[in-house]
């Protein structure tokens, strides 16, 4: 995988930024953003991160849409290029779902994934 991202990996769907609002309206602090980004672990080798954030550092990537502030740092970039955050309210299964096209495996609830083989 090319390691040079410049420009913000993933993009998110109006349901997603819809919720996402209420997240951090909730949450209730104006400096508030949605950090997204990946950490070994999880069933498959890699698990995304999303968390509520007030804190940037130097090798963040930024976007904001309809308002809404949204963090990943360059290293979890490499590994979300080209995804789409998707949010569901179903009952089962539901919530937020990163579509990946960098997922060469995931595990059965989502949250966790194997990148593809490089070649």
């Amino acid at each position: 995988m090319d390691n040079q991202v410049t420009v913000f990996p993933i993009t998110v769907s109006e349901k997603a930024i819809a919720q996402l609002k209420r997240v951090l309206a909730k949450d209730g602090r104006p400096d508030a953003f949605l950090r997204v980004g990946v950490k070994g672990g999880g069933c498959s080798g890699l698990e995304y991160v999303m968390k509520v954030d007030t804190t940037h550092k130097s090798i963040d990537l930024e976007m904001e849409q309809d308002g809404v502030t949204i963090v990943c740092d360059a290293k979890s970039a490499v590994y979300l290029r080209g995804s789409t955050l998707e949010y569901t309210g179903n009952l089962i299964g539901g919530g937020f779902k990163f579509d990946n096209p960098n997922a060469g495996r995931s595990c059965g609830c989502g949250t966790s994934f194997t990148p593809k083989k490089a070649g």
